[in-house]
């Protein structure tokens, strides 16, 4: 059995050095390549966990299921609904991973959405009513003018944080959609990483709330290039 050929091969910028001098990690890797493979079906758990794990304090989707097992079950429906396109891509050792919808293509299929009610009371219970409502927020404050490459998830486990691998997958991806001159969109759903994807193109073009005073979730468009 041969090992998987990368999608892409590409240097790693700037690294991030927030680790002790003499930490291995805090080397200067500016050198290093970073072998990125388009996932496939067969990853789909592999993603899952590298998501599950990535997002475990994130503010937003914390509140939205504080189970961690909840929130797990969700990025199980995310991620799977998002494989239908071959648009979610990983470094070699599933040390980040993103995910991301085609231009004018649905987020969730038809079956998918139906089942997302019925989906919530399972995983929050009596809170079903709030967690939905904050979806409907994600689903109105996103962008409808025109067509965009929408970043679902971004996720680097937390090994492998600090090292720059998450922006630089990021860098290679807004490389392909920058080949077809098309925007982008996502939502930072953790107001810390603003900066980082301002640091790449993205601009906020607004936020909204989760209900309750929730956490605050800032929508970013990075115009086509």
């Amino acid at each position: 059995m041969t090992a998987a050929k990368p999608d892409r091969s590409v240097r790693i910028g700037v690294i991030e050095a927030r680790h002790p001098v003499g930490d291995d990690r805090a080397r200067d890797r500016k050198n290093d390549i970073l072998d990125v493979f388009r996932v496939s079906s067969t990853e789909a758990q592999s993603v899952i966990d590298l998501v599950s794990e990535a997002f475990l304090g994130d503010p937003t989707w914390s509140w939205a299921f504080p189970d961690p097992a909840a929130r797990r079950q969700w990025w199980t429906f995310c991620v799977i609904e998002a494989l239908r396109y071959p648009w979610t891509f990983r470094t070699e050792g599933f040390e980040t991973t993103s995910v991301w919808i085609p231009p004018s293509c649905a987020e969730f299929s038809d079956d998918g959405v139906e089942s997302i009610p019925g989906k919530l009371t399972d995983l929050v219970g009596r809170r079903a009513p709030e967690v939905a409502e904050l979806l409907h927020r994600f689903e109105q404050a996103h962008p409808n003018t025109e067509p965009h490459y929408y970043l679902s998830l971004l996720g680097t486990c937390a090994r492998d944080r600090g090292r720059g691998l998450g922006m630089a997958l990021l860098t290679e991806n807004l490389a392909r959609i920058d080949a077809e001159h098309m925007p982008a969109y996502l939502e930072s759903s953790n107001p810390s990483n603003n900066h980082r994807y301002e640091s790449v193109g993205f601009a906020p073009v607004g936020s909204f709330q989760a209900p309750r005073d929730g956490p605050v979730v800032t929508g970013m468009w990075r115009k086509g290039r």
